[in-house]
């Protein structure tokens, strides 16, 4: 038995050259990017302003807080959550049609690239130029954010329904064909038990993203809580920055676990 894995042993190929390539790699690949980094331009007060920020986090402005006008906080994260609901289902209800058309195990090889291309050109560009360049077209407010979430959903939804859709068990729809079935009764029994929890925790993660996408939107004038937030942050008001914050941290967390509770319902069926 000791000869025979140490037979094995001598035999196996000897990686540890490429090991030690990689190795070399990476870390002149480190070397490189750090140098790119500089932090002496950092600002003196930095710490100062940290230090502000955690303070108005502890003792948050408690009437913006409450406030439940539509410059409160709450209509603020409302309208956060909107925006990244919609652009979630707008870019949902595109991402089927268009995921079917390029998946290659359903469609022709050309047509299926063809709608890889265009899912790979939407994913190309942040969701911050085409926050900037629907505001150019709408003018600033929750559209013009809708709009960017929807767009910026279909690029990263399309690519996971696409590997959804082509991990197919075709079995079970020759079952169903064998077995006499009809079309609807093939994608009601065959496709959509299989699609189903994938295709929602898709969408319950890219809500996740837009949520947060969404806040950022707002700095530049697309609708949510992240306009208020530059606002405050620049005229130094660090317990409206406080409220704020705590608002999104509340809201963000209430979420993750309620994407949870629905992420273990959709595993275990």
């Amino acid at each position: 038995m000791e000869n025979t894995i140490k037979a094995a042993y001598e035999n196996a190929p000897k990686t540890w050259i490429y090991k030690l390539l990689l190795a070399f790699a990476i870390a002149c690949v480190l070397a490189w990017s750090s140098s790119t980094v500089v932090i002496s331009n950092a600002t003196g007060n930095g710490l100062e302003v940290a230090g502000n920020i955690l303070s108005g986090i502890f003792h948050p402005d408690t009437k913006l807080l409450f406030n439940f006008t539509t410059s409160g906080v709450a209509y603020l994260l409302l309208e956060t959550l909107c925006i990244a609901f919609l652009g979630t289902i707008v870019g949902a209800v595109i991402s089927v049609p268009l995921s079917f058309l390029s998946a290659s195990n359903l469609m022709p090889r050309p047509i299926a690239l063809i709608g890889r291309f265009a899912i790979a050109a939407i994913r190309t560009i942040p969701a911050f130029i085409y926050g900037l360049m629907f505001i150019r077209v709408t003018g600033p407010g929750p559209f013009a954010g809708l709009l960017t979430m929807s767009l910026c959903s279909i690029g990263m939804v399309s690519k996971n329904f696409i590997e959804s859709i082509e991990d197919l068990d075709k079995r079970i729809l020759e079952s169903l064909d064998a077995a006499g079935c009809t079309t609807f009764q093939k994608i009601r029994y065959g496709i959509l038990p299989q699609l189903f929890p994938d295709f929602m925790s898709t969408l319950i993660y890219r809500f996740d993203m837009n949520l947060r996408d969404a806040t950022v939107l707002g700095l530049v004038g697309a609708g949510g809580i992240g306009a208020p937030l530059i606002f405050a942050m620049s005229a130094y008001r660090w317990n409206e920055v406080g409220s704020i914050l705590l608002g999104l941290i509340l809201l963000v967390l209430i979420i993750e676990w309620i994407s949870a509770k629905i992420r273990t319902k959709l595993t275990r069926g």
